[in-house]
């Protein structure tokens, strides 16, 4: 069982750990909804993707992960996030098991 898989099993994630969870998986890599894979570093309260310049901080991520508790049934994607950031944060969403990913209808 992987790292990730560990996390997913022992721990729900909350607004109060959720910076932590994303600390402890810099480094990794993940995969944006177009498929394309990146890692990050955290500095303090940033995160800095290697395929962007700019960080996205960690009140941005406890702003998104706020508006998925609150409406879960509108979040249906990165866009329905409405933060910036939001294909890094939707992927390291879906990879902690904060949001689902949504099937597409035929």
């Amino acid at each position: 069982m992987d790292e990730l898989q560990k996390i997913k099993k022992k721990e729900t994630i909350t607004v109060e750990n959720l910076w932590q969870v994303i600390e402890s998986h810099q480094g990794e890599t993940f995969l944006t909804v177009k498929h394309l894979p990146f890692t990050y570093t955290i500095k303090g309260g940033e995160l800095f993707t290697d395929r962007k310049r700019k960080s996205i901080t960690r009140s941005t991520f406890e702003k998104a992960y706020i508006r998925v508790q609150e409406k879960p049934e509108s979040i249906t994607g990165p866009k329905t996030l409405n933060v910036f950031g939001a294909p890094y944060i939707w992927a390291l969403f879906l990879a902690f098991d904060v949001v689902e990913e949504k099937k597409k209808k035929n």
